[in-house]
C-alpha cells in the first residue's frame, strides 16, 4: 500500500476512535424482523427501517421465489439494452397508482433515484433550494448536477422564501428547484409542504420531495405528499423501495414527460442493470399490499406512539419527532456510543447516530419501532432503556 496512503486511513481512523464516531458494522445473523441475532445474542430490534415488517412477510417471500423459478434471479441487461421485463412495468404502473402521478420510473436504490434525477434536470445554469437537513444522496445528486445549491435553515419557511425571491430576481438561473425530505429521517419531523407548494408557485420553482421515511408511513400509507394531497402540486416524488416496501431499490413518480424524460437522460437508469425480478414482483405485490389496506400503517402507528410515549414519561429528550421514528437525544458522541453498548448488552439493538449522520453534539439513539413489534417487546425495551438511562446519567 501507498505509505501516504496508509498514513492517512491510520491516522484518521484512529481519530475517529478517539472522538466516538466510528461505527462499528454488526453482521444480522438471520432475518432483520423485530426480534434479530447478533453475535449470537437475541435483541429486540429498533434500529431497521423495515417500517411495516414487509421483508419477512411470508407472502411475499412465496413470490419471490416462484418469480425466480420462471424468470431466474437477474435481470441480465440494462433496461435500455433488453433489461426490461413485463415486471417492471408492471411495477412502474403500480408505483405511479400507489402515488397518484401519470408514471413512474424505478432505479436500483433511493440513492440511485437522487444522482438520478436531480443530474438529468437541473444544471450549471440553475440553482437549487435544499433544506439544511436534507439526506446525504440529495445533497451528492446536488453536486452531481453542479447547479447553485442555496441552503435555507430546516423548515424555515421564511427563510426559504427570502432565498426563492434573491435567486429569482437575480436573473442568473434558467431554473430553480427547491427540493426536501417529506419525513426526516433522524428526527421525525415532516416537511411543511403546503408552505413549499405556495413559495415553489410564488417563485416559479420546480418541486422535489424525498419521500424515503414517508412512504409507507404517513398519509395512510400513501405518503407526505398524500397527507397534504398535493399530488398534482410536486413535480418529482422520490421513494425507496427498501424501507416500508421491505425489498430494495428507488422510484421517481410524476408526470409522464418527466419519466419519459428521465428514461433516456438518467445515467443509474441507463447504466446499471435492471431490479432482479424476484425483487420486482416482490415490490409490486407489497405495493398492492398498501394500496388495499392501512392494516400495517395503523399498527405502525399504534406501536410507535406506544414507545414514544414510555420513553418520553421516563424522561429521554425525544425532540420533536411527527411520526414513528423517535431519537433518544443524548448529545456527546462517546455518551451516545456507550450508550447504545449498553443497551446491546442488555438486549436491544437500537444503534448510536453520530456525526456525520448528524451534527456534532446531538448524537442519538434512533428508534424505530414497526408494525411487527409486540406490546411485550416495547415493554421489555422501555425497560431496559430505564435501567440503561439511570445507569449511565442520561435520565433521573
Amino acid at each position: 500500500m501507498s505509505k501516504v496512503l496508509n498514513a492517512f486511513l491510520d491516522e484518521n481512523l484512529q481519530a475517529l476512535h478517539e472522538q466516538g464516531l466510528y461505527n462499528e458494522i454488526d453482521p444480522v445473523e438471520g432475518a432483520n424482523g423485530p426480534i434479530i441475532q447478533v453475535r449470537g445474542k437475541n435483541l429486540i430490534n429498533l434500529s431497521s427501517n423495515n417500517y411495516l415488517g414487509l421483508a419477512t412477510n411470508d407472502k411475499l417471500k412465496q413470490i419471490a421465489k416462484d418469480t425466480i423459478e420462471k424468470y431466474g434471479v437477474g435481470a441480465g441487461a440494462v433496461r435500455t439494452i433488453n433489461g426490461t421485463l413485463d415486471l417492471h412495468v408492471k411495477l412502474e404502473e403500480k408505483l405511479a397508482e400507489f402515488k397518484g402521478t401519470e408514471a413512474a420510473i424505478s432505479y436500483q436504490s433511493g440513492f440511485n433515484c437522487n444522482m438520478a434525477a436531480i443530474s438529468a434536470v437541473m444544471d450549471k445554469n440553475d440553482a437549487i433550494l435544499s433544506d439544511q437537513l436534507n439526506h446525504a444522496s440529495i445533497i451528492d445528486g446536488c453536486r452531481l448536477s453542479r447547479a447553485k445549491i442555496i441552503a435555507y435553515n430546516h423548515s424555515d419557511m421564511d427563510d426559504l422564501r427570502v432565498k426563492a425571491k434573491a435567486a429569482q430576481e437575480s436573473g442568473l438561473y434558467n431554473k430553480i428547484m427547491v427540493i426536501t425530505d417529506g419525513v426526516f429521517s433522524m428526527d421525525g419531523d415532516i416537511a411543511k409542504l403546503p408552505e413549499i407548494v405556495e413559495i415553489a408557485k410564488e417563485f416559479d420553482l420546480i418541486t422535489y420531495v424525498d419521500d424515503a421515511h414517508g412512504s409507507g408511513v404517513t398519509g395512510k400509507g400513501k405518503g407526505t405528499v398524500k397527507q397534504f394531497s398535493l399530488e398534482n402540486e410536486i413535480d418529482f416524488q422520490i421513494g425507496t423501495l427498501s424501507k416500508a416496501i421491505g425489498v430494495v431499490g428507488g422510484y421517481v413518480a410524476g408526470k409522464k414527460n418527466l419519466i419519459d424524460w428521465l428514461k433516456v437522460r438518467s445515467r443509474p437508469f441507463l447504466f446499471s442493470t435492471a431490479l432482479p425480478p424476484g425483487d420486482v414482483a416482490a415490490i409490486t405485490a407489497a405495493v398492492q399490499m398498501l394500496i388495499d389496506s392501512t392494516e400495517l400503517h395503523d399498527k405502525l402507528w399504534e406501536n410507535g406512539d406506544y414507545l414514544k410515549a414510555g420513553l418520553a414519561k421516563l424522561g429521554f429528550n425525544i425532540g420533536a419527532s411527527e411520526t414513528p421514528i423517535t431519537p433518544c437525544i443524548i448529545g456527546d458522541e462517546k455518551l451516545t456510543q456507550e450508550f447504545s453498548r449498553r443497551l446491546f448488552e442488555e438486549g436491544v439493538y437500537a444503534k448510536s447516530i453520530v456525526f456525520p449522520t448528524v451534527p456534532k453534539g446531538t448524537g442519538r439513539v434512533r428508534n424505530m419501532p414497526t408494525a411487527a413489534h409486540t406490546k411485550e417487546m416495547l415493554d421489555d425495551a422501555l425497560a431496559i432503556y430505564e435501567k440503561v438511562g439511570r445507569e449511565l446519567g442520561v435520565i433521573q
